[in-house]
């Protein structure tokens, strides 16, 4: 199930990462770079931090592909992903909660404590899309917005739970999707975010 995730997943945010390219009118190699950096750069920033080589993505070309061919193919249809707005936000809230899981499998069977399996879920969750917006010269969406990190965090902590209560790694991965996903959906039906911290007074 996390594979067919995986592949739609990394489709999504290709589209979303060639989007944030066109906001800020770049040439048809940015869109192909900010779609590949958006879609694969948290996998690729996990594992040379955990120091799992060779890289993920490098072992499975044809993901490359399909993260290109997705950024290419939203230049030629940008003006009508408006009309499928809500299935985009399903899907971008499918690819958080699978990569975040994916991270922390990665980070577990290579024998790593609780601290350092959430934060490789984590970082494999949110860091291409931070990756994106640091790219385009934008403070992260992933900072100011609806729930999203905390997504992703709840998710990691709820599969480290669920383990260690024995409950079998199929289940276990089942109901921390499902529950990453509501959790999401209602973040962003509900408008739910964590308070703003806002400071202007000057040292000088």
């Amino acid at each position: 199930m996390l594979s067919i995730v995986y592949l739609v997943a990394i489709a999504a945010e290709a589209t979303s990462g060639a989007l944030a390219a066109g906001r800020r009118h770049m040439d048809v190699f940015g869109v192909c770079v900010i779609a590949f950096v958006t879609a694969l750069g948290g996998g690729t920033l996990r594992d040379i931090v955990l120091g799992r080589f060779p890289i993920g993505w490098t072992q499975h070309p044809g993901h490359v592909y399909l993260v290109v061919g997705a950024g290419l193919l939203t230049v030629l249809v940008a003006r009508h992903l408006h009309r499928v707005r809500r299935l985009f936000l399903v899907l971008d809230a499918m690819g958080l909660v699978a990569f975040s899981l994916i991270g922390t499998d990665v980070a577990l069977r290579m024998g790593y404590g609780p601290a350092v399996v959430v934060m490789a879920g984590m970082m494999t969750g949110i860091f291409g899309g931070v990756l994106r917006d640091v790219l385009c010269n934008q403070v992260p969406i992933v900072f100011r917005q609806e729930l999203y990190a905390v997504v992703s965090l709840a998710v990691c902590l709820l599969f480290l739970l669920l383990r260690a209560l024995g409950v079998p790694p199929d289940l276990n991965t089942a109901i921390s999707f499902a529950a990453g996903l509501s959790l999401r959906m209602l973040a962003i039906w509900r408008g739910w975010r964590l308070p703003t911290f806002s400071h202007r007074a000057s040292w000088d």
